[in-house]
């Protein structure tokens, strides 16, 4: 098909989206032809002429274009189709018979913009770009002749929409929609897809929470940043002697009391507290757990920022720690994508450098299958976690 819409790049700008990634910048575009608007499809020439694919154009964005296929193919209904089709294959052999899975990863699944999570007979779906968002309607009529689900909702309050000029917005697009109760390894969690934070939950956790729960038979367990609980009630579950749930928001405590109700746990404790003074306050007071688990939200969104989110890494993990009996673990966590796995191990020593102590790292992983990486995209590689044994 020919589009008389093109991007034109630079001579020698072609490389990286050759060698797999998926997006243009500004600065890498010699000429657009056609005046596109935001959300609408070009084609992407090299300076030679030579098709190199289609994509999202947006005027205004650092990013000018998100590859959406080599192929100068329709981007229809039948595409999203065969590409949803497919991320979702990949789920039903990594977590077979589930319900629960992130179907659709960006990027890492070949569609630039869009994040689709299954909640049982719900989907929430994030739209980051102008043109998925205005695609969204199709993208629902795929999702319904799919999965014909009870509900489907977007959950499109990430400030990442704003580098698109594309508003806030939370609503149910089909259906109706009510709380429903996840399984996660035989631990249940009550998730209100129009209320959680980001899509309804945090999934991309649930292979290190199982890892995690191999070690918590007999253990103190301090599961601090808990949000709702995901780690703790993992650990709870498995034989802990004691869990501590602290976060700062008050929502996210009674939504934990929710889950331990759920899963009958009776060795859990609760406290809204804000994770920096928790950390050091109980330093001060010398307590100690068998296992201190750490999952802070992103400390930085930016580059600019990095160092400051460094220190405050730095800082409850040096507490995390201290707290930590000898012998015992500390699980940390980075979502930071400009927090790399180099800085984020450097950041692992020199907390533990600060207290003296040693600490050996036992893994380090990343998020769980359903939310896959592209070798050729480091920004898709946003979770770091390892497990740490602390002498």
């Amino acid at each position: 098909m020919a589009h008389k819409k093109h991007v034109i790049l630079k001579k020698n700008e072609d490389r990286r989206l050759r060698a797999g990634h998926q997006w243009v910048f500004s600065n890498e575009v010699h000429r657009v032809v056609g005046a596109p608007m935001a959300g609408e499809i070009v084609e992407i020439l090299r300076a030679d002429g030579i098709s190199l694919g289609v994509g999202f154009y947006h005027p205004s964005s650092l990013i000018a274009v998100r590859l959406l296929s080599q192929k100068d193919e329709p981007i229809d209904e039948q595409f999203f189709e065969r590409r949803i089709r497919q991320a979702l294959a990949l789920r039903e052999k990594l977590f077979p018979g589930s319900t629960v899975y992130r179907v659709v990863h960006g990027e890492s699944d070949f569609l630039p913009g869009l994040i689709i999570d299954r909640y049982n007979e719900y989907l929430s779906i994030q739209t980051f770009t102008a043109g998925m968002d205005q695609r969204l309607d199709l993208i629902g009529e795929v999702l319904v002749s799919i999965f014909a689900p009870r509900g489907i909702v977007e959950r499109n309050e990430s400030p990442l929409r704003l580098m698109e000029q594309l508003p806030m917005r939370k609503a149910i697009l089909r259906g109706t929609v009510e709380h429903t109760i996840i399984d996660l390894n035989g631990v249940k969690f009550n998730v209100e897809v129009m209320e959680g934070q980001k899509s309804g939950f945090f999934l991309d956790q649930r292979d290190n929470r199982i890892s995690l729960a191999s070690l918590a038979k007999g253990a103190t367990v301090l599961d601090c940043f808990c949000n709702e609980g995901g780690f703790g009630m993992h650990a709870a579950a498995a034989g802990a002697t004691n869990v501590d749930f602290v976060d700062a928001q008050a929502e996210c405590i009674t939504k934990a009391k929710v889950n331990a109700t759920l899963n009958k746990l009776t060795n859990v404790h609760f406290e809204k507290a804000d994770a920096f003074e928790f950390l050091a306050n109980a330093v001060k007071e010398k307590k100690t757990y068998d296992i201190v688990v750490l999952d802070p939200p992103s400390f930085t969104k930016s580059k600019k920022t990095l160092a400051t989110a460094l220190k405050g890494y730095k800082e409850i993990n040096a507490n995390g720690i201290r707290l930590v009996a000898p012998g015992g673990f500390l699980a940390t966590a980075s979502c930071s994508q400009h927090v790399d796995e180099t800085m984020f191990l450097s950041m692992i020593n020199e907390s533990a450098a600060k207290t003296g102590r040693a600490a050996q790292v036992v893994s380090i992983s990343g998020a769980a299958g359903d939310h896959p990486t592209l070798p050729s995209m480091p920004e898709t590689k946003y979770l770091k976690y390892a497990l740490v044994r602390v002498y």
